[in-house]
């Protein structure tokens, strides 16, 4: 069963969380809300998101402010922040939104579909990330700590057996594959701090690849991990 992804609303109007959540609610994902910037950033203590929805106009403090506290953590400092905003000074206000951290910046009233497909290509990215350092956790834990097999036999580094490699090799594949996919759409769109998103994620996945070609019977060189971020 695949996990959901959370989203977390940020938002000191409950008409407006309403309404996002009407707007989101498609996607099936994990939504959380939170009323204010102090009450967002105690939610991102505990749980991990895929994206935050933050609106700018907050009393106390405002969404320029939490954003900059959600950089300076090193837990939270690269959740995609997209800004919300019922007001528009020009490319001034809207530059500050960008130095504060955020990877897309809309004015309200909104188109709820533009909205919805932007929140959904950081959530697929997000999960595609998931599933590399699940692949790369389960990597580590049959080459450096060993698991018994189903005949009682322990893996080791030094026996790491055929059928573990290919499944691990074709796991990677169809998350190889689905990045790929989702790249080329990306690079067809407007959205760059999406685009760099997923060619980082594809870096990650040639670096797994190339540390499981390491492990092929013939092969030569020491194997580094690639997820140690």
């Amino acid at each position: 069963m695949v996990q959901k992804a959370k989203i977390l609303l940020v938002d000191d109007r409950p008409e407006n969380l309403l309404a996002l959540e009407a707007i989101l609610s498609a996607l099936d994902q994990t939504l959380v809300r939170a009323s204010s910037g102090e009450e967002a950033l105690k939610a991102l203590l505990t749980d991990d998101f895929a994206v935050i929805l933050l609106d700018v106009q907050m009393p106390g403090m405002d969404g320029f402010e939490t954003a900059a506290h959600i950089k300076r953590r090193e837990r939270t400092r690269d959740i995609p922040i997209i800004f919300l905003t019922a007001i528009n000074h020009g490319p001034h206000h809207t530059f500050r939104g960008y130095a504060a951290g955020a990877v897309d910046y809309i004015s309200k009233p909104f188109d709820p579909w533009v909205l919805r497909a932007k929140v959904s290509v950081f959530v697929e990215l997000y999960m595609k990330n998931c599933q590399l350092k699940e692949q790369a956790a389960l990597l580590r834990l049959q080459l450096e700590s060993g698991q018994p097999s189903a005949d009682g036999e322990t893996v080791r580094k030094e026996s790491v057996n055929g059928g573990l490699l290919a499944e691990l090799s074709a796991r990677l594949a169809a998350v190889e594959e689905q990045a790929e996919a989702l790249t080329k759409q990306l690079d067809e769109s407007s959205d760059t701090a999406a685009a760099a998103t997923a060619v980082h994620l594809e870096r990650k996945l040639a670096g797994l690849r190339r540390a499981l070609d390491a492990l092929e019977p013939g092969s030569a060189g020491s194997v580094a991990f690639p997820m140690s971020d």
